[in-house]
């Protein structure tokens, strides 16, 4: 164990970003811990308000991801400075993709059905670092030998290649397929040799003109989106809370007829 903790994780200076790990998932659980708490009624917690304004967690969220960024790059690798960097970070990190969904919408919309979207990157962002943790290196360079990594033409081809194929999956709308294919090799290729998802910039762009290919894509994702979808929404409600009902917009009243 003492070997492995200086092998893998000390001596390759990757202490600091274990320790942001464990800051970022820490601090999205007691937050969401909180939140559920203040949306229940229970417990002292209330929301912060100034005036009529509600000040969300992602405020504080950024001023804590500002002070450990810039810290981070001033201090170095092994020394205490970059490790007190990285919790802070770790605990902004974790306030700001709670609360994803809110950037990204521009809306309110914590519980909400858009309001998953939040847990979902924070899962996806951890599953990212760990898999960095254990060996995996980003742009998927680390099927490479050391021999290899000398070799500048073929680092940079290697890095150039996933990188391709990596844009290829987002732009078929596979976002989880090129995040994860960035950091594990040949998981982008899987991704940009597959059919696209309807809708994505590459199904309106290139299966304008061919019916069966969206005919095969909608039915792929159809039976991807009918076995995935209720397992993944309850863990995302596990970790993160049952989204609110949504409300069924009233219909306007209509208008008598104007007498002629």
């Amino acid at each position: 164990m003492t070997d492995w903790w200086y092998r893998d994780i000390v001596e390759p200076g990757k202490l600091p970003l274990l320790l942001a790990l464990v800051a970022f998932v820490g601090s999205f659980l007691v937050t969401r811990t909180i939140t559920r708490l203040i949306r229940a009624g229970k417990g002292p917690f209330r929301n912060i308000k100034t005036g009529d304004v509600h000040v969300h967690h992602v405020v504080p969220g950024i001023f804590l991801m500002l002070v450990g960024g810039f810290w981070a790059v001033a201090a170095g690798r092994h020394s205490l400075g970059s490790m007190c960097a990285a919790v802070i970070f770790g605990l902004g990190a974790g306030l700001v993709l709670d609360e994803f969904a809110l950037i990204l919408h521009l809306d309110d919309v914590y519980w909400s059905e858009q309001g998953r979207k939040s847990v979902e990157v924070v899962v996806l962002t951890t599953a990212l670092v760990v898999l960095i943790l254990t060996g995996f290196s980003p742009l998927g360079v680390n099927e490479l030998t050391a021999d290899e990594r000398h070799d500048r033409v073929a680092f940079a081809l290697n890095i150039t290649l996933n990188c391709g194929f990596a844009v290829i999956a987002l732009a078929k709308g596979k976002l989880r397929t090129a995040l994860i294919g960035m950091v594990v090799p040949f998981v982008a290729l899987v991704g940009a040799v597959r059919l696209a998802r309807p809708g994505s910039a590459w199904a309106r762009r290139f299966y304008r003109n061919r019916p069966r290919a969206r005919a095969r894509a909608g039915l792929r994702a159809f039976r991807h989106d009918r076995r995935w979808t209720g397992p993944r929404r309850r863990f995302q409600d596990l970790i993160g809370g049952k989204p609110d009902p949504a409300v069924p917009e009233r219909p306007e009243p209509e208008r008598p007829p104007r007498p002629r």
